[in-house]
């Protein structure tokens, strides 16, 4: 599957935007990543995410909302389920499909409307990236890490579809290490 830097921008920007979320309802707010529009500002800047004007509480909202909704995507869901999540997301940005070469990036496509709000931003150029894989009929590499303390989504890229984890160097290391030291201690009885 051919993968442009645009989507692949898209697709790390919509990980990293779930995966900002706090584990669980209940979790502690300060486990947010973006809980205020100092974080959300980083994560603007981190994402190099152009044509954002000033950010507000509304904004913020709006992108926690946004957020949440993309964590739909990467529940295991079958694919019509996922078509009619990106479909609502991407329409209620008011996508506007455009090609632009700004800050020295080749030909790419944006698909918010100029002076788009953050939320509606990411809606757009981040629901586009995961359709690509709807169409694709890739949907299925949208995933959560298997590391059952874990479940951070991350998008398996690898040629045959098998990465299970987010990591392999922590959560997958970390498991593995786990079951050959339990092997180790029941042979050793």
């Amino acid at each position: 599957m051919l993968i442009t830097h645009d989507t692949r921008c898209a697709l790390n920007t919509v990980v990293d935007l779930v995966n900002s979320a706090p584990e669980d309802d209940g979790a502690d707010p300060k486990s947010d990543g973006l809980a205020d529009l100092t974080a959300l500002r980083a994560f603007v800047r981190d994402h190099e995410i152009s044509d954002v004007g000033a950010l507000t509480d509304a904004d913020l909202t709006a992108v926690h909302r946004v957020r949440a909704r993309f964590a739909e995507a990467f529940a295991g869901h079958g694919p019509a389920t996922v078509a009619a999540l990106i479909n609502e997301l991407v329409a209620g940005a008011g996508t506007t499909p455009r090609l632009t070469d700004h800050d020295g990036y080749d030909w790419h496509m944006h698909y918010f409307a100029p002076g788009a709000s953050i939320g509606d931003h990411l809606a757009a150029d981040c629901g586009m990236a995961l359709a690509f894989f709807v169409v694709a009929g890739e949907q299925e590499r949208l995933r959560r890490c298997a590391a059952p303390d874990c479940r951070r989504a991350f998008v398996d890229l690898s040629r045959n579809r098998s990465r299970r984890y987010c990591d392999g160097r922590t959560c997958g290391n970390r498991l593995h290490v786990a079951a050959y030291r339990a092997r180790r201690r029941e042979a050793t009885g």
